[in-house]
């Protein structure tokens, strides 16, 4: 039989070179390594698939679009939003990932160990000090292998990371409330380019009219000049009037005509899906009177519970105060314990499967040179996220009392402005009347179809500016459209969702 020594005499060669020839790849390849910029064709190909995933299961845009749709739409497909979705979805697996490192360490491991020549020791008398007479001997084979399979807990590790997985849920927390925050920025602007489009949609008919009518009496004008029947004054100011007049009702074209891109882009739609195959369709306007009269305490205390900003701040003291927990918890000695089963198939191991515990109790001395340093800064923290609190809490009730007041003067402006477009169109039928009757000059009757077009879109501004002021009420106290799972939910049932939030704020009832 041969012996172990025997078995391991012949000299593993080729695995030798094997090592050596990929330690050469290994560290050649890091020493060629370049940096590699992207192509055209890489970066083209790129931007097309982005802009298809972003396209993809993109509802199709129906003829006429309400404002709740526009709104679903806006937060269900909108790619900010969705960034904001994902940012809180990492968040929570943060935070889900993170109660795991609570869970005690499970190690499988394996290895294996060689060395080119034989591990010879040799041995002295304990009493006299002499070489022993023994010959010099072979306890371990040249090459072996390991495996082990290892169970260990600290409980100081446990401590730390129970306290870091309740920081990563606040965490958490603050992303839920920054998308809050996202979706109150959302709905304001949607509101602000949906009454734009809805006024480009009212005028569109009306420009067209008071341009045509313009050119005309322009023409008009230009031949009582030519023939110079009258003083060349009075038709120059004729034509400086009727000049005027239409480069108002261009300056009114181009500023309603990004509307509909800006709605678009806003409901995630791509550029080229902006044209004007869908209209919106102009809801009705409520009275606007059921929060301006609400008391301002209750308005103060709401806010103070639900607004998405106050609520981030207390999040962030609540952090606080658990990193001070964790430092103190820095100051205790750690304990741990370990159990491991092993095997090797070293020959000349008698017992070459083995089981192992132990207990262990360790304590960094140098670290309470730091620790009161430590402890100091975080509850410099504590008291920091504190005062941002307490800071928050009054911008808070300042930005409510502002909300609120710029809430109703856009609510006062709008009624003047409504009033205002409803005398002059009146007031038009009536020029329009006395033109055909020759009784009022064509100039006349631009300059009042002017005159009422102007009003009419000050009144879809102002009307605009109230829808607006209604949402930053709306965001300080914190009233978003409170909709469950609205990534995953059907845009039918997302847009009912939206309704229905929206007309429980029209009618002044808490979400």
């Amino acid at each position: 039989m041969n012996t172990p020594q025997q078995r391991r005499r012949a000299n593993p060669f080729a695995l030798r070179a094997c090592y050596l020839l990929g330690g050469t790849l290994l560290l050649s390849g890091c020493a060629n390594f370049t940096a590699l910029p992207l192509s055209d064709a890489e970066l083209r190909d790129q931007v097309q698939a982005d802009q298809r995933k972003l396209a993809q299961d993109v509802a199709p845009l129906p003829a006429t679009v309400s404002l709740e749709e526009a709104i679903a739409r806006a937060i269900k497909y909108n790619a900010g939003q969705r960034l904001r979705a994902m940012e809180e979805a990492v968040a929570t697996g943060t935070f889900e990932a993170s109660k795991f490192d609570m869970l005690p360490k499970l190690v499988a491991s394996a290895g294996y160990r060689y060395r080119d020549r034989e591990l010879v020791t040799r041995s002295i008398d304990s009493v006299t000090g002499r070489p022993s007479l023994a010959n010099p001997y072979i306890s371990s084979d040249r090459d072996a292998t390991t495996a082990s399979l290892g169970f260990s807990w600290s409980l100081l590790d446990f401590g730390q990371s129970y306290y870091a997985a309740r920081q990563h849920a606040d965490r958490a927390l603050i992303a839920g409330e920054r998308r809050r925050k996202a979706i109150h920025t959302l709905v304001q602007d949607v509101r602000i380019a949906y009454w734009r489009v809805a006024a480009s949609q009212a005028l569109e008919t009306s420009l067209r009219t008071a341009n045509k009518a313009a050119d005309l009496a322009l023409d008009d004008v230009r031949k009582a000049e030519e023939e110079k029947l009258r003083s060349p004054i009075e038709p120059l100011r004729y034509q400086r009037q009727l000049l005027e007049n239409m480069r108002l009702l261009e300056t009114i074209e181009q500023e309603l005509s990004s509307a509909r891109i800006e709605l678009a882009s806003l409901m995630g739609l791509a550029p080229g899906q902006a044209g004007a195959g869908w209209k919106v369709a102009e809801p009705q306007v409520g009275a606007h009177q059921n929060w301006l009269d609400r008391p301002v305490q209750d308005m103060e205390a709401l806010a103070l519970v639900r607004n998405p900003d106050l609520r981030e701040s207390q999040y962030g003291a609540r952090i606080a105060q658990e990193e001070t927990k964790r430092v103190m918890l820095r100051m205790f000695p750690g304990l741990s314990f370990n159990y491991s089963t092993n095997h090797s198939s070293d020959n000349y191991l008698i017992n070459d499967s083995w089981r192992e515990a132990g207990l262990q109790v360790s304590f960094n001395l140098l670290g309470l040179l730091s620790m009161p340093a430590q402890k100091q800064l975080a509850e410099a923290g504590v008291a920091l996220a504190d005062q941002k609190r307490m800071a928050t809490q009054m911008a808070v009730l300042s930005q409510l009392h502002i909300a609120r007041l710029q809430f109703a003067n856009a609510v006062h402006q709008y009624q003047r402005a409504d009033t205002i477009a409803q005398v002059d169109q009146r007031l038009t039928q009536h020029v329009d009347n006395q033109v055909i009757a020759e009784k009022q000059t064509r100039l006349d009757g631009v300059t009042q179809q002017t005159a009422s077009i102007l009003s009419t879109l000050r009144r879809y501004q102002a009307l605009s500016n109230m829808q607006s002021a209604g949402s930053r009420l709306q965001a300080t106290l914190g009233l978003e459209p409170a909709i469950e799972g609205s990534d995953s939910l059907p845009l039918p049932e997302l847009t009912a969702a939206v309704g229905q939030a929206l007309q429980r704020w029209e009618a002044g009832q808490l979400q």
